[in-house]
């Protein structure tokens, strides 16, 4: 079955880094866009960035040029890598496939920004 499992999060000060991962099984990674979800406390659930089976990527506006999506269909890996992180970057981050007519999402990992 597909698995997606999150890895990465912690908390880090303003202006900081942190990189995510994504570990996927069950399905045939290289064949399908990933995403990177995020939730914040009282929030909806919002689109963080895309990367398309092809490596096209797309970003919210709130993190262009700040965070970069990749991929590697070797490890069936997708990557989240944040810079110049800011207290509003807080959330749940998850990870994301839509696959056969259903979405799979991992549990999530906790990114917190604070001093």
């Amino acid at each position: 079955q597909v698995q997606l499992v999150e890895s990465g999060g912690g908390l880090v000060q303003p202006g900081g880094s942190l990189r995510l991962s994504c570990a996927a099984s069950g399905f045939l990674f290289s064949s399908y866009a990933m995403d990177w979800y995020r939730q914040a406390p009282g929030k909806q659930r919002e689109l963080v960035a895309t990367i398309s089976s092809v490596a096209m990527t797309n970003y919210a506006d709130s993190v262009k040029v700040r965070f970069t999506i990749s991929r590697d269909n070797v490890r069936n890996t997708v990557y989240l890598q944040m810079s110049s992180l800011k207290p509003e970057d807080t959330a749940v981050y998850y990870c994301h496939v839509f696959r056969l007519g259903s979405h799979y999402w991992g549990q999530g990992t906790q990114v917190t920004v604070s001093s």
